[in-house]
């Protein structure tokens, strides 16, 4: 039997400047990121994602079947697959959550 699981990913620019300096291709590489995350959210994998505000790095809190299924998500996100980012993958659990939880 397979259970779904909540993960999240942290996504690192590859240089500290990354924001202020990105080429066009990398606009065009965060661009397909979007489009990526917009497909996980319209498929009712994605929970949430966002930047940080400095810059710092990125969040993606989602929901796979496996451990697999969620490196897979992460390794084939258009930012990991073209290096503008690094990522790690962790098993996450959504505690609280607006919407949900409020009484």
């Amino acid at each position: 039997m397979t259970t779904t699981t909540e993960y999240s990913y942290l996504l690192r620019p590859n240089r500290p400047d990354f924001i202020t300096t990105m080429t066009e291709a990398e606009q065009a590489v965060m661009g397909e990121h979007f489009v990526y995350l917009q497909q996980l959210l319209s498929a009712g994998q994605l929970i949430l994602a966002g930047p940080c505000l400095d810059a710092a790095y990125g969040v993606v809190i989602f929901r796979a079947d496996s451990p697999e299924a969620a490196a897979a998500i992460m390794q084939n996100d258009p930012a990991v697959v073209k290096a503008v980012m690094s990522a790690e993958v962790h098993p996450f659990r959504v505690s609280l959550m607006e919407g949900r939880d409020d009484r």
